[in-house]
């Protein structure tokens, strides 16, 4: 009977500290979400691998890099699709306007291309060059339909954490 006490007791203890760290998790990512305008989407498909799965992953948008202009080249954004303004598109940015991008072709025939961004515009592609519907295809994305930057990967547990910065 002692040992069964003894092994509740750390059990108790071990449920406390886990609900505990569960709670202050979502009480912050609620206070970081009511303060910096955050939310969470599910991406999915197969134009970010191998940054993200193609099963699926749950990530923190913030709002506050796009309002003030602090997007990157190498920040992983969320926009409007300009081809269907229903659909959200997860990109990393290659370029700002005025910069010089080389675009890679999308077959086998296609040839190497160097585009200006124009002012206004972004230039977005996918992760996965080979499976990625982005500028390659639909050109500069107006600066209008970036929603947000990817800070935070919150599922799957094992890639849970921030979301860096890859410069191209």
């Amino acid at each position: 009977m002692a040992a069964w006490r003894a092994l509740m007791k750390v059990a108790w203890k071990r449920s406390v500290v886990f609900t505990h760290f569960c709670a202050s998790y979502t009480f912050s990512l609620i206070i970081s979400a009511k303060f910096t305008r955050a939310q969470s989407f599910f991406g999915l498909g197969p134009s970010m691998l191998p940054t993200f799965n193609i099963a699926g992953d749950i990530i923190l948008l913030e709002h506050l890099s796009v309002k003030f202009e602090k997007v990157r080249p190498g920040d992983v954004v969320m926009a409007r699709s300009p081809v269907n303004p229903r659909l959200m598109v997860c990109k990393r940015v290659l370029g700002l306007e005025g910069d010089h991008v080389t675009v890679l072709p999308t077959t086998s025939k296609g040839q190497i291309r160097h585009v200006v961004v124009p002012k206004g515009h972004v230039w977005l592609q996918g992760d996965n060059i080979y499976n990625s519907t982005d500028s390659r295809h639909y050109g500069p994305v107006p600066y209008a339909l970036v929603q947000g930057k990817v800070c935070y990967r919150i599922w799957p547990l094992e890639g849970l954490g921030p979301v860096g910065n890859r410069t191209p």
